[in-house]
């Protein structure tokens, strides 16, 4: 416990990180002052509790395996994503990392825990997917739309180029030739602007 004593000291009042340790019965042996503050609804004294009165109970087992791998492995942290109890009927989403804790006499002593509430991420991130997947829903369906419009222009575009073609070589008075030149360079110019929308439309 000693080599935990320094953070313990440094984070005592971060308004940000919550450190807590349990002892090998699974109650809490200390809380910082912040997880204290934002579970004192469920009691004004956690110390002694069992670790469990926090949060959900379908992550008591994400706790329980943690910690064995932190004694299997007592130089490495583990991490743990918790949800907590709200006080409101809901849950926070808390992300830790586990250690496991041991006495001089190289005796188990229980689990240290560092953490941060991560609930405003986790929700962020829900937003961004489901942002990101509306937004490829719509560009399928901008692509079928500029599939679509483009091969209906084309049609008749091709109907207007092949009979302005026509006209240019029938014998026409200058003015009519000028007209079906006009028609042409236009129909011309469209049918690019087309292609164009097409291409754009598939990168």
């Amino acid at each position: 416990m000693k080599h935990f004593q320094q953070t313990i000291e440094l984070l005592e009042n971060s308004n940000f990180y919550y450190i807590i340790t349990t002892n090998m019965a699974g109650n809490y042996s200390y809380v910082n002052s912040h997880y204290a503050k934002a579970f004192s609804y469920i009691s004004n004294e956690i110390v002694g509790k069992p670790f469990q009165i926090t949060m959900h109970p379908d992550d008591i087992r994400v706790c329980e395996e943690v910690a064995v791998k932190c004694f299997a492995n007592p130089t490495q942290m583990f991490p743990a994503t918790i949800r907590k109890h709200d006080g409101k009927g809901g849950y926070v989403i808390t992300q830790w990392e586990y250690r496991a804790m041991y006495k001089d006499n190289g005796e188990r002593e229980g689990i240290f825990c560092l953490g941060y509430d991560i609930t405003r991420y986790v929700a962020e991130q829900e937003q961004l997917k489901e942002a990101e997947s509306e937004i490829e829903k719509k560009k399928d369906i901008l692509k079928e739309i500029a599939f679509q419009h483009a091969h209906l222009i084309r049609s008749p575009l091709s109907n207007i180029m092949g009979l302005a073609d026509i006209l240019d070589k029938m014998e026409i008075d200058e003015n009519v030739k000028n007209i079906c030149k006009m028609i042409i360079e236009s129909s011309n110019q469209l049918d690019l602007i087309v292609r164009e929308v097409v291409g754009k439309s598939y990168k």
